[in-house]
């Protein structure tokens, strides 16, 4: 016998209906005309009576029968999580795995995605020669960073591309990049600019050797040169092949693993060392990528 019956302001059928018709045991509360701090003694009688109440939600937007849809059909918690059409982040994957372990549901076949990928999952998306023009820069940065020089980029359009602090100054450099050989097999490198016109059609015209110190340029198979202004004053274009003298590196390795063609040289550029001016450039262990297909390393 409830010896509370009595005292309460609905009856076993109210309380049925409200179960039925709402989403959690506040508004069960409220729809029984009930304060919030009611809902443990609603809870009670509702166990009593064994109401089901599986598809309260609260302030969530699934149910619990949603959630173990999820979870039986899926393969990882991301699965579950799209599923339940939630924005995925810690917070929430937190609150769904604590919630499935309330409701006593198997979740050992969810794996983390990363946890032991097959060989087809590794990344191995193909080199893109067209973007070698944007990750140029970057290779630059690099390449000088990894040498002990501090590298700082304009935050203001300039005749340069990076200012690069070395022991002998602050280095003005523009980057260059070419992704394929020309039709006779030559590196044809366009090292000029646009003049400051709107007709975009313009030619190109040489830099002014006053506005810059080094040029550093890539190609596509991996080759580094870095070349002082004052060689290229004047030019608008260069063949790579002419200007050996100055590759230093090779990142072909970064590039599908395509060797730089030809006997690399042993050493830095005799005229690089000379503008920056460290010891790097001659340091075996100096770069990663730095690495030519005999064996030999900057």
């Amino acid at each position: 016998m409830d010896d509370t019956r009595n005292r309460r302001t609905w009856t076993d059928a109210q309380l049925s209906e409200a179960v039925a018709s709402n989403p959690s045991w506040r508004a069960v509360a409220r729809a029984l005309g009930l304060k919030n701090t009611s809902t443990g003694s609603i809870r009670r009688h509702a166990a009593r009576l064994e109401l089901d109440s599986s598809h309260f939600t609260g302030q969530r937007r699934w149910t619990d029968q949603r959630l173990r849809d999820a979870v039986a059909s899926a393969s990882c918690w991301a699965d579950v999580i799209f599923d339940l059409g939630i924005v995925d982040n810690g917070a929430e994957r937190v609150r769904i795995k604590s919630h499935a372990v309330r409701l006593g549901l198997d979740c050992t076949h969810l794996k983390s995605p990363l946890a032991q990928p097959a060989p087809i999952d590794v990344f191995d998306e193909p080199f893109r020669p067209e973007m070698l023009r944007y990750s140029a820069a970057a290779l630059a940065m690099a390449w000088f960073t990894l040498r002990g020089c501090a590298v700082a980029m304009p935050i203001e359009p300039q005749a340069y591309d990076l200012l690069v602090t070395t022991s002998s100054g602050i280095q003005r450099v523009q980057v260059k990049s070419c992704s394929a050989r020309t039709s006779r097999g030559y590196w044809h490198v366009g090292i000029g600019r646009r003049p400051y016109v709107l007709d975009k059609s313009a030619g190109k015209m040489p830099y002014d050797p006053d506005s810059l110190d080094l040029f550093f340029i890539v190609l596509g198979d991996g080759g580094i040169y870095v070349i002082p202004s004052s060689v290229l004053a004047g030019r608008v274009s260069i063949s790579a092949e002419s200007y050996a003298p100055y590759r230093v590196g090779d990142a072909s390795s970064l590039l599908g693993g395509a060797s730089v063609e030809g006997d690399a040289p042993r050493g830095g550029s005799v005229h690089v060392r000379e503008f920056l001016g460290f010891r790097g450039l001659t340091d075996p262990e100096g770069f990663a990528f730095d690495v030519y297909s005999g064996g030999e390393a900057v």
